[in-house]
């Protein structure tokens, strides 16, 4: 399966700078509900792969846009400020659930 949207975060650590892609997948209809699988490739190599679920399609892919976020907010990466989106520090471009919204940097905290 191809993703519908892709993103390529910035790490940057002592040996330099790293891609982080993030990959996000059409919605696909599960019958009684709705999965939006979302992908994520970690500097040390290991590839996050999850999903978000909902009623329909457009409540699939807007939680896992949240669930995105906030797998980015709670990453060592981000705790350790090496992480950004256009440049380090500067956010994702992804939201969060309101209970994370105290961890939003940059252009985040001000838009979402």
């Amino acid at each position: 399966m191809e993703p519908i949207a892709t993103r390529v975060l910035l790490y940057r650590d002592k040996e330099g700078e790293k891609q982080i892609p993030i990959r996000l997948f059409a919605p696909e209809d599960k019958k009684d509900h709705w999965i939006c699988r979302f992908e994520i490739d970690w500097p040390d190599g290991e590839i996050l792969k999850r999903y978000g679920a909902g009623h329909d399609s457009m409540q699939a892919l807007v939680l896992t846009l949240g669930m995105i976020g906030a797998n980015l907010y709670a990453s060592d990466e981000h705790k350790e400020g090496r992480l950004g989106w256009s440049k380090i520090g500067a956010g994702y471009g992804f939201p969060v659930m309101s209970t994370m919204r105290d961890l939003l940097v940059g252009d985040d905290a001000k838009y979402f």
